[in-house]
C-alpha cells in the first residue's frame, strides 16, 4: 500500500511540478534561423537548465517552475546575449531572439571582437577568423584574404605563395563559399581572391568533418560572405596612395577598396557589394635598377545578397568577379627578368541557393553554382630556357591558354527532430558536378650546362599540347546528430562519392563525440575517427594526353652519348582507387575567468592510395623502329604510369590561450608542433624537369616548430589602440640538384633559416566633418630580417647554398573612411 501511494504522488505531482514550458526562435539581424544555439536559463539559486535550437531557429525547454530566470544564448559567429532576464509566467510562454553577427563597429570609436563561446552544436575541431579580426591583425598584403588565413593554427604559406592546412597540399583541402565548391577546375587549388572587406567569418574544419563534407582529406575551409544588415554601412580604405625608396622613390603597393551593405528593401531585401583595385610591385634586393621589380594589376568585386520571400522562404546568391594581369611573375635573383612570364588570369563565380523551412518539420535547399576561370602565360620570347649554376638563363619554354569550368548542383534537407533517447537532427544531401577543363600549350624546351659552359643535356617537346577532359562527379550523404544530454552530442555519418574517371563508388564513414563534463560547463572534450577522399584532379589525369618530353644527353666534347630518348606519360594499367586517409583528432577547450581560453587539438592524418606517377622503367630501352622516326626518338628513357602508391603522413600538436576583453579587444597566442611527410615529395610532370629516385621526405612547407601570437589592444591615449603580429618557424624545408637537374642525396634534407616576422602597428579613430575614420601607420618585419625565399641549390655553382628574396623592414600607413556618422 505504501508503494503504490508513492507511485501515485509520483505520477500526480510530477506533471505539477516539471511542465512549465519555454519555447521559442532565435534569428539573426536578416531574419535568418539560427541552428545550433546554445540557451542557458538559471535559476536565482544558480541551477542551470540548457536547450540547443533547431534547424529552424526554434528551441523548447520544459523548466521545474515559474519564475525569474536569467539567460544566456551563444553561437560561435554571433554576439552572444548575455544575463538577460527572463520572468516566465505559470502555464509557460513563447520568445523571440535577435542575435548580431560579429562584425565591425563604426558607429563608436571601437571595434568588436570575436566573443568566446563554447560551441556545443559539433564534435569537428574549428578554427574560426571573423571579419573584424581580419581588419585588426596587422599582416602583409592587408588587402588579401590568403594573407590573413597564415595566422590561424594549422596553415602555412609557402615560398610560392601556397596555402597549406594541416600539413597538406593545397588541392586536399576543399574551398567553399556561402556553402559552395570553390577550388579551381583544374588544380582543385584555392586561387580564388576576396577582399577581407566581403568576408563574414572564415571557419577552417579538420578532423572529423560532417558528411556533408568531402574531397577534401585535410579539412574544409568555408568562408561565408556578408549580405548586409537593415542599417546601411560603407567604407573605403587605402584610398590615398603611398610612396617608398626602393633605389628611388616610387608608388609602393596600392590597393584601394570601396565596401557597401545595406537593405534595399529593409526587413526583406539585403545586399553587399566589395570592389577592390590592386597595384602592386615585387622589388629583388639583389639585381639592378630597372630588372629588380615586377608590378601587377588586380580588380575584384563580390556582390551578396539576401531575400527574405517570406518568413520560411529565403533566396541567397552572389556574383564574384577577379581579374588579374602580372608582368615578369618568377623574378628572382636566379630567375633574371628574361626567363619570367607574363600571366593574366580571370575568374567568374555565381551561386544561387533557396531555402525552405518547414513550418517545425525541417528545411530542404536546393543550390547552383558555376564557375570559370581563363589562364594565359605568355615568356618574353620564344626560345630555349638555360639552366646554369649560377641560374636560369634565356626564355621561358611554356607558352600557355588554359580554361576550366565546374557547374555545381546541391539539394540538401533537414528532417523534423527525432526523440529516441534524446533527441536526433538527421541531415541528407545529394549533389551533383561536371568539371571541364581545356588547354592550348607550345612548349620550346630547355638545356641545362655545366660550370665551365658546357651543354649538358638538351630536351624537346614533340606532340600536341592540345588537351580537352570532362569528368562527373556525385555524391550522396546522411548525417545524424544525436544529443543525448545537453552536454553530450554523438555525429555519425555516411558519405558515398563516385566520379568519371574513378568510376566507382567510395564510403566514407564518420564518427565524432563532444562532451561538457558536469563539473564544468565552460569545458568541452571532443574527439573522433574518420575516413575522407581527395577529389579526382584533373591536372593530374591530363598529362598522358598532353606533349612529350625528347632529351638528348651530350659527352664533354658537345656530342651526342645517349638519345634522343622520350619520356611519356601514360595512365593507369589496372583501376584506379580513389585516394583516402583515415583520420583522428582529440581536443580539450577550456574557458576561464576572465574572458581567457585554454585549448588543446591532437590530430594524426594518415593518406593512401594516392595518386602519383610513377616510372614502370628499371633502365632505358630501345625503340622500335616503326615506332622512333615518328617520336623522334631512340630509347625509352622514362615511362611514368599513374598509380595508387602515394602515401602521406601528418601528425600535430596545437597549444592555443586567448583573451577578449569584453567586445573590444583580444590577444591570441599558438604554438603547434607538426610533422608532414610523404613518399611522392616531388610533383613528377613534363614541366617540372626534375629527375628524382628517392622521393620521400618532408614535404616542402613542413615546419615542425611554430609560434604565433596576435593582437588587439587598448592603449593609455584615448581612441587609440596598438595591433601586433609575431609568426616564427623552423625555415622550409629544400633538395640539393645536380648540374643535370637531377637531385642529389635525400629529398628535402636541407633547410632554409628559422623564419622571424613582427609587425606592430598603431591605429586612432576619430570623427571628422561627420564622419568615421580610422588611421593606422606602422611597421611590418620590424626587426629588419631578411627571411629568404630562394636559394641556389645547385651543388655545382661557386655560389652554392647561397640564400636570396625576402622583404626587408616595410613602413605602413593606412586609411578608412567608415562611412558617416548615425
Amino acid at each position: 500500500m505504501r508503494f503504490a501511494v508513492v507511485l501515485v504522488s509520483i505520477g500526480v505531482l510530477s506533471p505539477l511540478t516539471a511542465q512549465v514550458p519555454l519555447s521559442g526562435r532565435v534569428l539573426s539581424s536578416t531574419k535568418t534561423p539560427i541552428a545550433g544555439a546554445r540557451l542557458t536559463l538559471r535559476t536565482p539559486d544558480g541551477r542551470s537548465h540548457q536547450t540547443f535550437t533547431q534547424v529552424e531557429g526554434l528551441f523548447r525547454i520544459d523548466l521545474p517552475a515559474p519564475g525569474p530566470f536569467r539567460l544566456d544564448i551563444e553561437r560561435a559567429g554571433f554576439y552572444p546575449l548575455r544575463n538577460e532576464p527572463l520572468d516566465l509566467p505559470e502555464g509557460g510562454t513563447d520568445a523571440g531572439f535577435t542575435l548580431e553577427p560579429v562584425r565591425e563597429v563604426v558607429e563608436s570609436i571601437e571595434v568588436g571582437a570575436t566573443p568566446l563561446t563554447i560551441d556545443m552544436d559539433t564534435s569537428t575541431p574549428k578554427q574560426a577568423l571573423a571579419g573584424a579580426d581580419i581588419q585588426n591583425i596587422p599582416f602583409p598584403n592587408t588587402n588579401d584574404l590568403r594573407s590573413a588565413l597564415r595566422i590561424l593554427p594549422g596553415v602555412v604559406r609557402d615560398n610560392k605563395g601556397g596555402l597549406h592546412i594541416n600539413g597538406a597540399t593545397e588541392e586536399q583541402t576543399l574551398y567553399t563559399l556561402n556553402g559552395f565548391l570553390l577550388n579551381d577546375p583544374l588544380s582543385g587549388r584555392f586561387e580564388t581572391r576576396l577582399t577581407v572587406e566581403s568576408v563574414q567569418s572564415v571557419d577552417i574544419a579538420n578532423g572529423v568533418l560532417p558528411a556533408e563534407y568531402g574531397k577534401g582529406s585535410a579539412g574544409v575551409l568555408a568562408i561565408q560572405s556578408d549580405s548586409g544588415a537593415d542599417k546601411l554601412r560603407y567604407s573605403a580604405t587605402n584610398f590615398v596612395p603611398g610612396f617608398e625608396n626602393r633605389k628611388g622613390w616610387t608608388i609602393g603597393d596600392w590597393t584601394p577598396r570601396v565596401n557597401f551593405s545595406g537593405p534595399l528593401r529593409r526587413g526583406r531585401v539585403w545586399f553587399s557589394d566589395s570592389l577592390e583595385f590592386q597595384y602592386m610591385k615585387t622589388f629583388i634586393r639583389e639585381l639592378p635598377k630597372g630588372e629588380d621589380r615586377n608590378p601587377s594589376y588586380r580588380v575584384g568585386n563580390l556582390f551578396s545578397t539576401q531575400v527574405n520571400i517570406s518568413p520560411s522562404h529565403i533566396l541567397h546568391s552572389s556574383f564574384l568577379w577577379n581579374q588579374w594581369t602580372a608582368a615578369r611573375t618568377g623574378l628572382t635573383f636566379l630567375d633574371p627578368r628574361e626567363t619570367t612570364i607574363d600571366r593574366r588570369s580571370r575568374q567568374g563565380f555565381v551561386s544561387v541557393k533557396d531555402q525552405i523551412y518547414l513550418g517545425g518539420h525541417g528545411l530542404i535547399e536546393f543550390g547552383y553554382a558555376g564557375n570559370r576561370t581563363f589562364g594565359r602565360e605568355i615568356p618574353q620570347g620564344w626560345g630555349t630556357l638555360l639552366f646554369t649554376p649560377e641560374g636560369k638563363r634565356g626564355y621561358h619554354f611554356v607558352d600557355a591558354v588554359r580554361r576550366g569550368a565546374r557547374d555545381q548542383f546541391l539539394v540538401n534537407g533537414f528532417l523534423p527532430v527525432l526523440h529516441a533517447a534524446g533527441t536526433h537532427q538527421l541531415k541528407a544531401g545529394l549533389d551533383f558536378h561536371r568539371v571541364r577543363y581545356q588547354q592550348d600549350v607550345e612548349r620550346s624546351g630547355y638545356e641545362n650546362f655545366n660550370e665551365k659552359g658546357d651543354p649538358l643535356l638538351l630536351t624537346r617537346f614533340i606532340g600536341s599540347g592540345q588537351v580537352r577532359l570532362t569528368n562527373l562527379e556525385a555524391s550522396v550523404f546522411l548525417q545524424d546528430s544525436w544529443r543525448a544530454h545537453p552536454s553530450l552530442l554523438v555525429e555519425s555519418g555516411m558519405r558515398l562519392d563516385w566520379d568519371q574517371l574513378v568510376k566507382r563508388w567510395s564510403p566514407s564513414p564518420r564518427l565524432g563525440i563532444a562532451w561538457s563534463p558536469p563539473w564544468g560547463e565552460h569545458t568541452k572534450i571532443y574527439g573522433g575517427l574518420a575516413r575522407l577522399f581527395d577529389a579526382t584532379s584533373l591536372r593530374l589525369f591530363s598529362r598522358p594526353e598532353d606533349q612529350a618530353a625528347v632529351t638528348s644527353y651530350f659527352f664533354p666534347d658537345g656530342t651526342v652519348g645517349r638519345g634522343p630518348a622520350l619520356t611519356l606519360f601514360q595512365g593507369p594499367l589496372s583501376p584506379l582507387r580513389r585516394p583516402f586517409a583515415n583520420t583522428a583528432n582529440l581536443g580539450a577547450e577550456h574557458h576561464l575567468r576572465g574572458s581567457l581560453a585554454l585549448r588543446a587539438d591532437l590530430l594524426f592524418r594518415h593518406g593512401t592510395r594516392g595518386f602519383t606517377y610513377l616510372n614502370s622503367l628499371t633502365s632505358s630501352e630501345e625503340l622500335p623502329p616503326d615506332w622512333a622516326a615518328p617520336l623522334q626518338a631512340r630509347v625509352m628513357d622514362a615511362l611514368f604510369v599513374l598509380t595508387n602508391h602515394r602515401v602521406d603522413s601528418y601528425h600535430a600538436l596545437s597549444l592555443t590561450v586567448k583573451q577578449n576583453f569584453g567586445r573590444l579587444y583580444e590577444w591570441r597566442a599558438n604554438y603547434t608542433w607538426s610533422r608532414a611527410h610523404s613518399n611522392a615529395v616531388v610533383d613528377v610532370n613534363v614541366d617540372d624537369p626534375i629527375s628524382v629516385l628517392q622521393n620521400a621526405g618532408p614535404m616542402p612547407w613542413d615546419s615542425p616548430h611554430r609560434f604565433v601570437s596576435w593582437a588587439y589592444l587598448p592603449m593609455p591615449f584615448k581612441n587609440w589602440a596598438v595591433a601586433t603580429l609575431l609568426d616564427t618557424r623552423t625555415g622550409f624545408p629544400y633538395s640539393t640538384r645536380r648540374e643535370d637537374g637531377s637531385l642529389s642525396g635525400q629529398v628535402n634534407a636541407l633547410r632554409f633559416p628559422v623564419y622571424f616576422e613582427w609587425n606592430l602597428h598603431f591605429e586612432r579613430r576619430f570623427a571628422f566633418r561627420h564622419n568615421r575614420w580610422a588611421f593606422r601607420f606602422g611597421a611590418n618585419n620590424l626587426t629588419d630580417r631578411v627571411n629568404p625565399d630562394t636559394v641556389n641549390n645547385n651543388i655545382a655553382s661557386s655560389r652554392y647554398g647561397q640564400f636570396y628574396g625576402g622583404t626587408g623592414r616595410a613602413f605602413n600607413v593606412r586609411i578608412r573612411w567608415l562611412g558617416k556618422m548615425q
